[in-house]
């Protein structure tokens, strides 16, 4: 019989829904009964393409005895942890807090008023190996429940008190009393910011931590298991670039190149597994995740920019490809992500034999996809192979190749991978801004569309009646308050798509977000939280700065702030990112590798800035189109005013009201570090 969570939508809980456990959904019905019955809670944290989760529900949760046990001495709550990081941000402190690590499935015990007493992650049903068992766990718990109840909870107690001093204990800024000044001071001083800013040397230290840790045979970070965290590739680009460090570009080229030949990426179908089990990048854990995909598409596109070579080009374009043919909804929007089991075998989907080879391609092709991607008969995973291209020298098959889809439709018929259905706004607006800038890097009309499509689906289908965001969206519904990340996202790929197209509503469209994310989220002049203020709060309310799997909310509200300052001049976004700067700085100072693309932002204020409109009679110039497709135009923002855009323009940049469009053809208006040059007709005048 269907347990409480039948009537859920997360493809995570339903899966669960069959279970003898009485689950609830995360809210006030489990947490009124846990009261009425003084009864502990269980709550089990995961998400659906996770297979660590599968291995604890079939072992446990779906074990009669252990849900004895459960249904006997505690309220059961399921929580997907992708509807809600706010709930998954505060007990995953907790684990660390007390275990010194995390990851999923998050098991905790905890109070009817939501202390966590007892954290940890996996744990098989009884004890092996000097690992504790579930069994043991709760039966333990439970009798101390009702004999020793102070004792959990003093521990309760603590673990909360170390996730609130974690909160207080953010460093402070490192600019002093007098900070940046007006923002005129500001524009004409920030190209001189090694005197003025205490985090001059944050981008410094961060690139020798990363050189330090570097992999030189293989590429990457450390030792196995290997992440891509693209945004630490991101912030290495850029770093080359601005610091005229060549080194810093050959560590992520050498980590794109890498994660390219590895098993990693799935050579049939494009698009990348989560990380790497070894350390060449051959083996992965097989389940692909949207946000990585649209991360790496991003840091594969700056490298092709960078660099022109049509390797990055192609990997791009096939990441792309993937997320359009696997993970997109038909209305537009993108789902979250596929398993890494099929037929509760890991990885079966991805792997072929040289007899399964042959038998998608015929002799010939078998032969000839064994022989360029790694495919033997001893094999290199469980008896079969990975496709890969560790070795080969020569060029491997066109992105365009009709093999290809040959032996997805192989693949696809011997077996089938669970998708995560659900769309979630911060994923999305990730995907939105990667295609945005794939339709113009790549030429391709059609990410383009893709990323205007999903931008019209979030607006229709998750933002509610008084303009807010949802969270989630999954078979007509919208639920869930968005959070920091959803909005900082968002903004962020509205500029991008801004940058893309130059429609001046993508830009007012990015004021609003913003708007509301300085409204809802701001801290008392100390960063961004996680939740809205308006929301039912947690035992914590949790200012993330760290990057994870994921920039951090905070290091994205950095980078749309400074965006906004030098896009539209208003005082209001320069004290924004006056104060966030100042607070990433305190937070960074300890490990500044860990917040790589809060270091992008601050990259914006160490080196010269220039501002450049564009005024024009004839739409925006393809001379113009052409720099921003081929370079990635660092410290470089540029606003384009026509006829038909100048009143709103001027609405939200106001220095751009007094600026004449020409009667005919563009003129180019070029400032830099508060100095602007005589106008120009010639774009090629400007040096840039």
């Amino acid at each position: 019989m269907p347990n409480r969570l039948h009537e859920e939508k997360s493809p995570y809980l339903l899966q669960h829904k069959d279970n003898p456990v009485d689950w609830y959904p995360w809210g006030e019905e489990a947490f009124q009964r846990a009261l009425r019955e003084d009864c502990p809670i269980f709550l089990s944290i995961g998400y659906s393409t996770c297979h660590w989760c599968h291995v604890m529900a079939h072992e446990s949760f779906e074990d009669p005895k252990i849900a004895e046990i459960l249904n006997r001495d505690y309220i059961c709550i399921k929580v997907d942890r992708e509807e809600r990081p706010d709930v998954d941000g505060v007990y995953m402190a907790a684990c660390m807090a007390v275990t010194g690590s995390g990851g999923w499935p998050l098991t905790v015990l905890m109070t009817p008023e939501q202390i966590p007493f007892f954290v940890g992650t996996y744990f098989p049903k009884r004890s092996r190996y000097g690992q504790p068992g579930l069994e043991e766990i709760l039966t333990q718990a439970a009798r101390l429940w009702k004999t020793g109840r102070p004792e959990l909870l003093r521990a309760g107690e603590q673990i909360v008190e170390a996730i609130r001093e974690r909160e207080t204990a953010q460093p402070k800024g490192r600019m002093g009393a007098k900070g940046w000044g007006n923002a005129e001071e500001w524009m004409g001083q920030k190209g001189q910011a090694e005197k003025m800013f205490g985090f001059a040397s944050l981008p410094h230290r961060a690139y020798r931590s990363f050189a330090e840790s570097f992999d030189r045979t293989w590429g990457g970070f450390g030792s196995a298991p290997k992440f891509p965290s693209p945004h630490n590739l991101l912030f290495l680009m850029r770093y080359a670039l601005e610091e005229r460090q060549p080194e810093a570009l050959n560590m992520a080229e050498a980590t794109l190149q890498g994660m390219a030949r590895g098993g990693i990426q799935d050579q049939v179908g494009g698009g990348f597994s989560r990380y790497s089990t070894d350390e060449k990048w051959l083996v992965p854990h097989f389940e692909k995740m949207l946000y990585d995909n649209a991360l790496l598409l991003l840091a594969y596109l700056n490298a092709y920019q960078m660099t022109r070579k049509e390797t990055y080009g192609y990997i791009a374009r096939r990441t792309a490809d993937y997320i359009l043919r696997d993970l997109t909804d038909p209305e537009g929007g993108f789902y979250c992500g596929q398993d890494a089991d099929s037929d509760g075998v890991e990885g079966k989907y991805y792997c072929f034999t040289p007899a399964e080879s042959r038998a998608a391609l015929g002799e010939a092709d078998g032969r000839a996809f064994c022989q360029d991607y790694g495919i033997s008969k001893r094999g290199n995973f469980e008896g079969a192979s990975i496709p890969n291209r560790l070795g080969q020298e020569a060029k491997g098959w066109e992105a365009q190749d009709p093999r290809w889809n040959e032996l997805r439709s192989f693949r696809d018929k011997r077996t089938t991978l669970h998708k995560d259905d659900k769309c979630l706004v911060s994923w999305n607006a990730w995907t939105v801004l990667a295609l945005a800038r794939a339709g113009r890097i790549l030429e391709e009309k059609r990410f383009l569309e893709a990323a205007e499509r999903g931008e019209r689906f979030l607006e229709r289908r998750m933002t509610d009646g008084r303009g807010r965001l949802y969270l989630r969206y999954r078979e007509g519904e919208a639920a869930h308050a968005g959070q920091l990340e959803d909005y900082g996202v968002y903004a962020l790929a509205l500029l991008g798509l801004y940058r893309a197209t130059f429609r001046t509503e993508y830009l007012r469209a990015a004021i609003l977000r913003a708007e509301q994310m300085e409204k809802y989220f701001k801290g008392d002049g100390e960063g961004y939280y996680v939740t809205a203020s308006d929301e039912t709060p947690l035992i914590v309310r949790l200012r993330e700065t760290w990057d994870g799997a994921m920039p951090s909310g905070n290091s994205v509200a950095a980078l749309v702030l400074c965006s906004l300052w030098n896009l539209t001049g208003e005082e209001k976004w320069q004290e924004a990112a006056q104060q966030q700067l100042e607070f990433l700085a305190g937070a960074c100072e300890e490990y500044p590798a860990g917040h790589s693309f809060a270091l992008l932002a601050m990259e914006d204020v160490l080196h010269p800035h220039r501002e450049l409109l564009c005024a024009t009679r004839d739409g925006v110039p393809q001379v113009l189109r052409r720099y921003l497709d081929e370079s990635p135009a660092y410290g470089l923002s540029v606003l384009v005013k026509t006829p038909e855009n100048a009143d709103l323009l001027a609405q939200l940049a106001p220095f751009t009201k007094e600026i004449p469009i020409p009667s005919q053809g563009s003129v180019y208006y070029l400032c830099e570090n508060g100095s602007c040059r005589a106008p120009l007709e010639d774009f090629d005048l400007l040096g840039l």
